[in-house]
């Protein structure tokens, strides 16, 4: 008898994958077109070696490519497939671009990747399974219950999931889409110490990203000190995975996550660990790669504005996704320029 408790549990999650699972099968995407390689792009091999290029697994560590690392999930796949191909269309080496992707442990790794590889024949990736219970037990509530998916949280262990020989990689969250060339971003000078590189919003409220217990602790709000913070986006980084792993800051960023438990000192899900352990330490990326708050507050998701200035990438972060508002027949002016990279078959559409 004491046993069934657990047998529940155990059979509520396996159907829940199961149904998650399903969700993923009856969205069906189209094929996307294959991108080449422009004349000048370097081969991911050395000249000599001869290479079948059905086999990217001797591709995977090479420091030639554009790595870039995404969660992957079934509420979030169709907002993927339209990153992903924004990235393959706008890139001038398209076939130097190997994905990364992260997926809860407890996904259909399978179903998983037979979505992908149907739209993307051609792609370069692999899929990383992402055990969600060593997150789980150092998550704390947010204001918005999405952003305490353990998945929301991978990003901090990239060091950890990605080979040994992937020493820099750009992260991409999943609701955003590319309008110029990858390859800019991910050579982005880091310096001499920096472990990554963001758009930095210095005008932001950087004290209220953290609570007045955070604040009034005189050993906490040291924290910052001989540091000039600044609020960064976190959907949006180009990482050295070399000195990340080095400085040991998943460590860092699970000891604040442990503090959290004990104390409540932030309200935002993963950001402010992040924030905690880079702000002001960060190189600076130019702001047009990281257009965000498309998708709004975290509470309405009500439509905005550009901000001023080139683009380079548009990021619906926010509580409002411009799949979710076009399906309602309710989208904001922006979610217009997202719509061409969306590769949902619908019923009605047309075989071409």
């Amino acid at each position: 008898m004491p046993k069934q408790p657990f047998l529940f549990i155990a059979l509520t999650f396996l159907l829940a994958a199961a149904v998650a699972g399903a969700n993923v099968a009856t969205q069906k995407f189209k094929e996307a077109p294959q991108f080449y390689n422009s004349p000048e792009c370097p081969s991911l091999t050395n000249d000599e070696e001869e290479v079948d290029p059905e086999e990217d697994g001797n591709q995977i560590c090479s420091d030639r490519a554009v790595h870039v690392a995404m969660t992957l999930d079934t509420a979030y796949i169709r907002g993927s497939m339209a990153a992903i191909l924004s990235v393959l269309q706008h890139s001038s080496c398209p076939q130097n671009v190997i994905f990364h992707f992260v997926a809860s442990a407890s996904a259909n790794a399978t179903v998983l990747s037979a979505t992908i590889s149907a739209s993307f024949p051609y792609l370069k990736f692999q899929i990383y399974p992402f055990d969600d219970s060593a997150v789980s037990g150092l998550i704390s509530t947010s204001i918005r219950s999405a952003l305490d998916c353990p998945l929301n949280y991978a990003r901090s262990y990239l060091a950890n999931l990605l080979p040994i020989c992937v020493r820099r990689v750009v992260y991409l969250d999943s609701d955003l889409i590319l309008v110029d060339d990858i390859a800019k971003l991910t050579a982005t000078n880091l310096g001499d110490s920096s472990v990554l590189a963001a758009p930095e919003y210095c005008n932001a409220n950087f004290t209220a990203y953290f609570t007045p217990t955070f604040w009034s602790n005189p050993s906490l709000s040291l924290t910052f000190a001989n540091r000039k913070p600044c609020y960064f986006n976190t959907g949006v980084m180009v990482i050295d995975l070399d000195r990340w792993r080095a400085g040991d800051y998943t460590i860092k960023i699970e000891e604040w996550m442990e503090l959290q438990k004990r104390m409540r000192i932030y309200e935002l899900g993963s950001l402010p660990p992040f924030l905690l352990v880079f702000a002001g330490e960060i190189a600076p990326v130019d702001h047009r790669w990281n257009q965000h708050g498309l998708g709004g507050d975290n509470f309405r998701g009500l439509c905005r504005d550009l901000h001023l200035g080139p683009v380079s990438l548009l990021h619906w972060s926010g509580k409002g996704k411009p799949w979710a508002r076009l399906d309602a027949n309710r989208p904001c002016p922006l979610d217009a320029l997202w719509a061409p990279y969306d590769l949902l078959q619908t019923p009605f559409a047309l075989d071409s």
